[in-house]
């Protein structure tokens, strides 16, 4: 009696994972809802509606973009291990944020709590300055800044924010001190560039291609110079070991069973190594990346370890 209870479970258990592995085959047959953890309009939007029609391309369905905004995307990382975990929720996720947040204060979640699958782009920081502005380069910069520490002043899109963390960095590698000033988003911080009242911005490369000819590109955190704005060095070629900037990425509940992680992280793999893809982001300044859910674990743990050890250096980590 005991074999024959131990063979129905046996086989049971082998229906029921072909049964998953057959789903997850066809992973996915319906609409997929794809949550912005901020307003429409942001980088994180336009990286979604870009990715949209490569979603249809690969997998003949379609996806459905949903905007959750509040705190900083907070409200919703806290949420989403409480979403549906069958790989038909997917959120947007972006670093530094999901590791600052939780250091500064208590915001519902912990990084450990926000599985993410795939990272496939990031902003790269870049430092801007008017197109009339003396500092021709980056040389020019810091050698007024040595001469006159604290006197240079950067806009960025707020307090705490990968521009923030990116002047931070860049002082201390040049051995200089500068001043930076927070605005409410990167269109503010923009202003107060054109505006000339700042002596330049801590941004993105894709404010670059937004800006165009009305400002110069003077450095970008970059391992090879961007395609689209090759007369833009990077920190890099000049000496200073930079790269980064806001990284963009997709989660899933923690819940999710493994096959269904893969399936996902598979199919943003699928559209992020996609050529015409490739153009259409670097056609809008973002710079690619690659980090599948093979690698995650690793790229996570020096992420943490990088952004944990500028928080302490800040004065950023409360916890």
């Amino acid at each position: 009696m005991k074999k024959t209870t131990k063979l129905i479970t046996a086989v049971l258990g082998l229906f029921g994972g072909l049964v998953a592995a057959l789903a997850i085959a066809a992973y996915p047959d319906k609409t997929i809802s794809y949550i912005i953890a901020f307003g429409p309009g942001g980088e994180s939007d336009v990286s979604a509606r870009l990715q949209e029609p490569f979603f249809k391309k690969f997998t003949g369905q379609n996806i459905a973009i949903q905007y959750k905004p509040g705190a900083g995307g907070a409200s919703t990382w806290s949420q989403l291990n409480g979403m549906p975990a069958d790989g038909y929720t997917i959120v947007g996720t972006n670093i530094p944020h999901i590791v600052l947040q939780p250091l500064e204060k208590d915001v519902g979640y912990e990084t450990a709590d926000v599985v993410n699958v795939y990272w496939f782009h990031y902003t790269p920081d870049a430092i801007m300055v008017p197109a009339d502005s003396p500092y021709k380069t980056l040389k020019d910069l810091v050698e007024a800044a040595k001469k006159a520490p604290g006197t240079i002043t950067f806009s960025g899109s707020g307090t705490n924010s990968a521009n923030h963390l990116a002047q931070q960095r860049f002082d201390k590698l040049a051995g200089i001190k500068t001043t930076y000033v927070p605005f409410k988003g990167t269109g503010a911080s923009n202003t107060a560039l054109l505006g000339k009242q700042v002596t330049g911005s801590w941004g993105y490369t894709t404010v670059q291609m937004m800006l165009g000819e009305k400002a110069r590109c003077l450095a970008a955190a970059m391992e090879k110079r961007h395609p689209k704005i090759p007369d833009c060095p990077t920190f890099k070629e000049l000496g200073y070991d930079l790269i980064g900037g806001a990284y963009r990425g997709i989660a899933v509940p923690k819940s999710t069973p493994d096959n269904v992680k893969k399936a996902v992280s598979d199919l943003i793999g699928k559209i992020n190594k996609d050529p015409e893809f490739i153009a259409k982001m670097e056609e809008n300044g973002f710079a690619m990346v690659d980090v599948s859910l093979a690698e995650m674990p690793k790229f996570m743990d020096q992420m943490r370890q990088l952004y944990t050890g500028l928080a302490v250096d800040m004065g950023i980590k409360k916890r």
